[in-house]
């Protein structure tokens, strides 16, 4: 008898749960459809749900995106390797062989063998305060405030005949941050192509950084004049083919001084001391010894 009592009692407690629940559940239904409160609970439940979503879907995606801008990036480096002399036709069957990646000190421009290239994130060490330097403003010309301590760099080569360099460049434009990859001939001091593979500036002005057209000006200008001076940049306007500055400047981007602007300074900047100077001048005391 006392089992049985206390068994009732249990399905007592359960039902009175289950009647709590639906009981709930039922005074929320039976409130009016214009009903305020029933309106604030809904638009909470739809935040928690869609917040929940949006959040899982980032995470699970995050992954695929990476790779899809890995992806973009290395199909600029491609582009910009396929337009060497002699590399068409090449690339595709020895990529491996001719493209070598390697991490180097930018203070010193030495390689660091110990540091994989293939899991070195660049930008995520430029933020990272222990991986990173922060630059006088004096001397930020690409207005970067921090920068890593070490880069990334490509050399590409036919059997041990160095045929390239590529550098990864960036700097602050006018309403994003430009990305791209400048490609240097064996002398360092030419430039055989430069592509932006990622910028957000305005449509139709400064977003021409990316058109084909303006990028294949800088096939062959040079960096620095006969006694060393930092030349390459962006003309105020249109340069005559007479004029000196035509073998270091390209046409301004007609609309978009800052962002043209911003190009001279970042490209001055990575190849300036505080950037790749030092790694350029030991592959120029490398090819001379």
């Amino acid at each position: 008898m006392q089992k049985k009592s206390i068994e009732s009692s249990e399905e007592r407690d359960a039902d009175s749960e289950q009647a709590k629940g639906q009981g709930l559940f039922g005074a929320f239904r039976e409130l009016p459809k214009d009903s305020v409160p029933k309106a604030l609970l809904l638009a909470l439940i739809i935040s928690v749900v869609g917040g929940y979503l949006v959040t899982s879907s980032t995470v699970l995606l995050k992954p695929k995106y990476l790779a899809n801008q890995e992806r973009e990036r290395q199909e600029y480096l491609l582009e910009i390797v396929k337009r060497q002399p002699g590399m068409q036709g090449l690339f595709e069957t020895v990529e491996a062989e001719q493209v070598k990646a390697q991490v180097i000190d930018l203070e010193t421009g030495q390689p660091l063998p110990a540091i994989d290239p293939q899991t070195f994130d660049q930008r995520r060490a430029a933020k990272d305060p222990d991986q990173s330097i922060e630059i006088p403003s004096s001397r930020d010309f690409a207005n970067i405030k921090r920068r890593e301590k070490f880069a990334k760099v490509y050399q590409v080569e036919t059997g041990s005949e160095l045929k390239m360099i590529i550098l990864p460049v960036y700097g602050k434009g006018f309403t994003s941050t430009l990305y791209g990859y400048l490609g240097l001939a064996a002398d360092t001091n030419t430039v055989i192509a430069l592509n932006f593979y990622e910028q957000a500036e305005t449509p139709g002005l400064g977003a021409r950084v990316g058109d084909s057209q303006w990028l294949q000006q800088w096939q062959g200008k040079k960096i620095r004049d006969p006694v060393g001076n930092l030349r390459i940049g962006v003309a105020r306007g249109s340069v005559l083919a007479s004029s000196p500055a035509a073998a270091y400047e390209v046409d301004g981007i007609s609309g978009a001084t800052w962002t043209s602007r911003s190009v001279t300074d970042l490209l001055r900047f990575w190849l300036g001391d505080d950037g790749f100077g030092p790694y350029l001048e030991t592959v120029r005391l490398k090819a001379d010894s």
